[in-house]
């Protein structure tokens, strides 16, 4: 019989005219079928919710307070097994998956502490393996859970930045991510409208104007301002967050309805995604915006490529033609998963005026078709299904005849793929001969950022996510390491500073007397330290050799005494 933690051991002319209306107010919900108990015995709070707008990614859960400690106790919400347990130094940190008999998986992360017989089989791996990142999968049979068992301890551990829980919950079956709120409405309490503050008009290029110009434009709710004219096929766009009760965070809308004279033409309603669906935030939000302001819109548009499921509009996809010289009544509606509402209304001008024809430039993508960018030394395929809307691109050369390679500039603005596509860039310069120092490399705004790759014939090979400027870089720099704290290193308390200014961490070891001991990685404050200093024997020196290795193969040795 497995043993368990005991139960007992202590979570929105244009004369613009916001009108705010639809008093915020609950609504009754049909309760779900499937039955789940609470995962804590204290009050729910959200620091975060199902489908927030994150860097390449939906939110795939909530994310439940801790009342701001690490240590609180984890029950689980419905009977089932702990099937996959991970350990990574970022993302998830620590992590558990338990696969529930009413078709759902639940999914916990940033863990402090798994149960005692899990913990025991994560470190006898990292032991055996010689690793600290660990991804274990289990039968039925080896950790069964009851509904309302402590499974694991609440943390802070991978990439978050302060206690709190991660709960997703995602059917077996398909692994879509649904909304794990809709089960805890009981629990947790929301009358707060979502609210905007801002508008993007977003003229379709060769079809519309806005303003007299074919840019977008950007417009604060709220202010009186001159009428915003528009004539043609135009989008817009919406900056809006939600709140709830008892917090100060700010949280994704759920719902976003756009109608136009009355009629609806577009509706977002984030409930679900499948993983393949994950990157087709980069279509619906201004990716462009994100990626050089850190601002989110959410455009009330289906771009052609966009297949999200949770996007509904008219058969223009949501564009909207402006034809006739008159006010055009736009209207936002925002709703949360309780019913609380608030609605935005302004007026679009429609003026007829000049719009300039598209002139489609040497390499004019269309969406729905595959592509292959040549320039000299370089070549980019976009298969079929990357790309969510026609770009034209801005492609040049920028030649260096010191260079290892040329820069190849694909765009001139940031254009997110759906995965990964394969570039070639070929090798000018041989500054040392060892090839695999070398890595493709992307530049933007006097950053740069690796693509990895690998060598191969006179050219480096890698799969890039994003059009921008690409290059080939050399890394022959070790990491470097930093002892912290060694006056305490004898009381087990070893700690190190380690960062790499090129490609990045890729492995690290540590030995103590020969023998490996585990040390965790920290990725959001770079700090290597020891996980088991009781395996460290006191009142004898030590002698200690850290290794830490980078992307390109480049290893830093230091060894120490203590």
């Amino acid at each position: 019989m497995i043993k368990k933690w005991n139960l007992n051991n202590k979570i929105y002319g244009l004369a613009l005219v916001a009108l705010m209306g639809g008093i915020p107010g609950v609504q009754a919900q049909e309760k779900p079928e499937h039955p789940f108990v609470s995962p804590f015995d204290f009050p729910l709070l959200l620091s975060g919710n199902f489908g927030e707008l994150r860097s390449n990614h939906f939110h795939g859960g909530v994310d439940f307070k801790t009342q701001g400690v690490v240590g609180k106790p984890i029950r689980c919400i419905a009977d089932g097994y702990i099937s996959r347990v991970t350990v990574t130094p970022g993302g998830y940190g620590q992590a558990v998956y338990i696969t529930h008999d009413n078709g759902y998986t639940s999914v916990y992360g940033h863990l402090h502490k798994f149960m005692t017989e899990v913990e025991q089989a994560v470190v006898a791996y990292q032991y055996e393996h010689e690793t600290f990142a660990v991804d274990l999968t289990f039968g039925p049979e080896q950790f069964p859970l009851k509904q309302g068992e402590v499974f694991a301890l609440a943390g802070n551990e991978g990439y978050s930045f302060g206690p709190h829980l991660h709960m997703e919950l995602r059917r077996t079956d398909t692994g879509e991510y649904v909304d794990p709120l809709q089960f805890y409405t009981d629990k947790v309490k929301d009358t707060t409208a979502p609210r905007a503050t801002h508008i993007m008009f977003y003229p379709q290029a060769g079809k519309g104007v806005v303003a007299g110009l074919s840019k977008k434009k950007i417009v604060s709710l709220g202010n009186q301002q001159a009428p915003v004219t528009a004539w043609g096929k135009i989008a817009v766009g919406i900056k809006a967050y939600d709140y709830m009760d008892g917090t100060s965070n700010n949280y994704g809308v759920r719902s976003v309805t756009l109608l136009v004279d009355s009629v609806e033409v577009f509706r977002s309603t984030v409930d679900g995604f499948l993983p393949d669906e994950n990157r087709m935030i980069n279509a619906w939000t201004d990716y462009e915006e994100y990626a050089t302001r850190g601002s989110w819109f959410m455009r009330s548009q289906i771009l052609p490529g966009n297949t999200w499921r949770m996007l509904q509009a008219d058969e223009d996809g949501g564009v909207v033609t402006i034809n006739e010289e008159r006010p055009y009544a736009f209207c936002y509606v925002l709703e949360d998963l309780y019913g609380n509402r608030r609605t935005y209304r302004f007026q679009v001008q429609g003026k007829e005026q000049a719009i300039e024809r598209l002139r489609k430039g040497e390499h004019y993508l269309a969406w729905n078709q595959g592509h292959v960018i040549q320039q000299p030394g370089m070549e980019l395929v976009i298969p079929k299904g990357m790309l969510y809307e026609d770009v034209d691109l801005n492609c040049r050369v920028i030649a260096d005849s010191l260079g290892i390679s040329f820069d190849y500039q694909l765009h001139d603005k940031p254009v997110a793929l759906h995965a990964g596509c394969p570039i070639t860039i070929g090798v000018r310069n041989y500054p040392i001969p060892d090839m695999t120092k070398y890595y493709v490399v992307r530049k933007y705004k006097g950053r740069k950022a690796s693509a990895g790759g690998y060598f191969e014939e006179g050219f480096m090979h890698a799969n890039i996510r994003e059009l921008g400027t690409y290059s080939v870089a050399l890394d022959t720099v070790a990491p470097r390491i930093v002892p912290l704290n060694q006056p305490q290193w004898k009381g087990g308390n070893i700690r190190f500073k380690i960062r790499d200014a090129e490609t990045g961490i890729k492995d690290y070891k540590v030995y103590i007397d020969g023998k490996f001991v585990l040390f965790k990685f920290s990725s959001k404050n770079a700090v290597l330290s020891c996980m088991h200093p009781s395996r460290i024997k006191r009142g004898v020196k030590h002698q200690m050799e850290v290794l830490i290795t980078d992307y390109c193969g480049n290893v830093a040795r230091e060894e120490y005494q203590f």
